[in-house]
């Protein structure tokens, strides 16, 4: 949530800043809430000037009384102030209840490091690894699943629906060996806290991360319980510490979880259909990390280089790209993508968003830490990774690894988690 404090100090460089996101919505938000937050103060400043003539009022008939003297008309003041500060109050809740309302719909500043524009501005930072030539043409990991039998996405449509993918076999195992080789990865070498999480969560928990009340078409719902599928684990390990003050010397914290996710995708019909390249349920491990302010921005590098480190054991070229202030995401402040190379398809596919929030999920989720004893709690800054998507790292480990003979060859990193170096068509 954007600090109404700074927006009130400074409601032009607000406006500056978030202009950069090109977002025509944003502008009447801001108007709306410092409109509401003068009518807030005005009846604080009002609210607490009758208190204080209440008080005053208040001894003077306790005064009145004991020299048994008439207080009948300060009886009467004091009864009609009562009345006004209860019809303030009640004004002062509904006040509030739009002025939160507003501002959870005000996504985060860009930080000034973002490039301007839209998505055709994003910048690429810095390449790792060669793409693999082929003396054949590479076939896409749609066609290589289907020859290999590990992935079978007509069944998985009648079960449920296009975009819920079947894995068979040493497909599914594939899954699993990813799963296991990056949960190693992150907690032996870059010292995370495995955790697991309910995958139903309640609403405060996506309004803590900035899923709602934006994106609420975007989730999938259990209308019955008043609960959500989780559409990334970034949502439950951020909130664990919702509502909490932190001792600052535990910070950074640093936690990794591994969940599927369900995604609606409501607004990309019709957008990379085949295959795996979007789906409404997949598997993915995610890294979260509590950091204090100061150390926001290295500890952004710090997660980036972990989620790289993945892709860099599995062998599979990819890029960095710093996306620009009209690309980032609703709670962002600045976000790097990490795009992985996929020859079968001729693309690069997005396997991780590494993204800085500074207090903006603190600030919804009220995650606080104090940086010494006795020092007044303040916001964490949060970050989060995934580390990594598996579907688009499918895709990338069967294309870049495919061979002449149908065969794919397994990277050396994950071959053990798999039993094998090798997927071999099937007979």
């Amino acid at each position: 949530m954007i600090d109404l404090r700074l927006l009130r100090q400074d409601p032009d460089g607000a406006r500056v800043r978030l202009a950069r996101r090109r977002d025509p919505a944003v502008d009447a938000m801001l108007d709306a809430i410092l409109a509401l937050d003068v009518q807030r103060r005005r009846i604080l400043s009002r609210v607490e000037s009758l208190k204080a003539e209440r008080n005053k009022a208040t001894e003077e008939v306790a005064r009145r009384k004991r020299a048994r003297e008439s207080a009948d008309d300060l009886m009467a003041d004091l009864k009609a102030s009562g009345d006004e500060v209860r019809a303030l109050d009640a004004e002062l809740r509904e006040v509030e209840t739009a002025l939160e309302g507003q501002a959870l719909g005000v996504p985060n500043l860009p930080a000034a490091e973002c490039p301007d524009g839209d998505a055709s501005a994003n910048a690429v930072m810095r390449t790792w690894g060669t793409a693999p030539r082929f003396a054949f043409e590479p076939r896409p990991h749609w066609e290589l699943g289907e020859r290999l039998g590990i992935l079978d996405l007509p069944r998985g449509a009648k079960l449920s629906g296009s975009g819920f993918p079947v894995f068979v076999g040493l497909g599914a195992r594939l899954v699993r060996a990813l799963e296991n080789f990056m949960l190693d990865l992150h907690t032996r070498e870059h010292a995370y806290v495995e955790v697991a999480v309910p995958l139903l969560l309640n609403r405060d928990s996506l309004v803590g991360t900035g899923q709602l009340p934006k994106f609420e078409e975007e989730l999938y719902g259990v209308e019955r319980d008043g609960l959500y599928l989780l559409p990334t684990a970034e949502v439950p390990v951020t909130n664990l510490h919702r509502d909490e003050i932190l001792d600052g010397a535990s910070l950074p914290r640093g936690y990794v979880a591994s969940t599927p996710c369900f995604r609606r995708e409501a607004g990309a019909h019709g957008k990379d259909t085949r295959g795996l390249i979007r789906v409404h349920q997949f598997d993915k491990v995610e890294l979260v990390r509590l950091v204090r302010p100061e150390d926001s921005a290295a500890e952004h590098e710090r997660i980036t280089a972990h989620a790289e480190a993945v892709l860099q054991r599995l062998g599979l070229p990819y890029r960095v790209l710093s996306l620009a202030a009209g690309d980032i995401g609703f709670a962002s402040a600045r976000t790097y993508d990490l795009e992985v190379w996929a020859p079968g398809v001729n693309g690069w596919l997005e396997v991780s968003s590494a993204s800085t929030f500074t207090d903006f999920q603190a600030r919804r989720a009220n995650i606080r830490y104090r940086p010494e004893p006795g020092a007044k709690p303040e916001f964490v800054h949060t970050l989060n990774a995934s580390g990594l998507a598996f579907p688009r790292t499918i895709i990338a480990l069967l294309e870049n690894g495919q061979q002449s003979d149908g065969s794919v060859q397994i990277p050396e990193a994950l071959a053990p988690y798999l039993g094998t170096d090798r997927l071999v068509p099937r007979a």
